[in-house]
């Protein structure tokens, strides 16, 4: 598949498409995970397609609702990306819209290390990483309530994401849960825990890939209240005793 086929099904599935140094970015991006994997365990998807569509197109179509991103590009937002891992959803979004701030967020020392080599190939100065667990950066003055956009992958329960990302966001601020499967039933306890950390769902998505046609869900949380300063709670507690 050529980057022309790409484009087409970025300006069809997100109404936006990357200019030619953003593709090759994304592709420098691609190489490096590629590198990196040989030293650590990235990530198990390595085949060019899959790839392009688990890592790339999944990254940012977490941060786009009703065609359209969350914040304009041309604006500033400021973005943590919590447990970022090999960096997803946190650097293709950080490629995409350079006019945002993104911090990476990790407790592997490994694994960030690995992300700021990546930040410094490609050149990307709106990207910054923080090694340490989202239970403790929560509770600390300069990240509490400091995020427009808190984005989480793959981490925890709904509700223990809920705890994750709510502390760290202003009021008015949107968090992206970013999941595969979603039943109903997750919904409602979703509600009730999202409703004692100062915020509400505003949004539950469900698309399909454009190449494989899996089924994927992402959830918005809108901060609408201030979070109770009990919350996040110890690190390990979120995910053990789910609110």
């Amino acid at each position: 598949m050529t980057n022309d086929n790409f484009l087409e099904i970025w300006q069809e599935t997100l109404n936006w498409q990357p200019n030619a140094q953003q593709q090759l970015k994304f592709q420098q991006l691609y190489e490096l995970i590629l590198e990196g994997n040989r030293q650590l365990n990235l990530t198990r998807i390595t085949e060019a397609q899959e790839f392009w569509e688990k890592h790339l197109w999944d990254s940012l179509r977490g941060i786009v609702l009703e065609q359209q991103f969350i914040a304009s590009v041309d604006e500033g937002a400021s973005v943590i990306d919590i447990g970022t891992g090999a960096g997803f959803p946190g650097i293709p979004i950080a490629i995409a819209a350079p006019n945002w701030q993104v911090t990476l967020l990790d407790s592997t020392r490994k694994k960030i290390n690995f992300i700021d080599k990546v930040l410094t190939e490609l050149a990307l100065d709106n990207a910054k990483t923080l090694v340490g667990r989202v239970e403790e950066i929560g509770q600390e003055i300069q990240h509490r309530q400091s995020y427009d956009v808190a984005v989480i992958r793959a981490v925890g329960s709904p509700s223990a994401c809920a705890e994750y990302t709510l502390p760290l966001l202003k009021r008015g601020g949107l968090a992206v849960i970013y999941r595969g499967n979603w039943i109903e039933e997750e919904t409602a306890a979703l509600k009730k825990a999202v409703s004692q950390l100062g915020g509400k769902v505003e949004a539950i998505a469900q698309f399909t890939t454009p190449l494989s046609q899996s089924i994927r869900h992402c959830v918005y949380l809108r901060k609408i209240a201030a979070t109770p300063a009990n919350f996040p709670r110890a690190v390990g507690v979120p995910i053990q005793k789910p609110l």
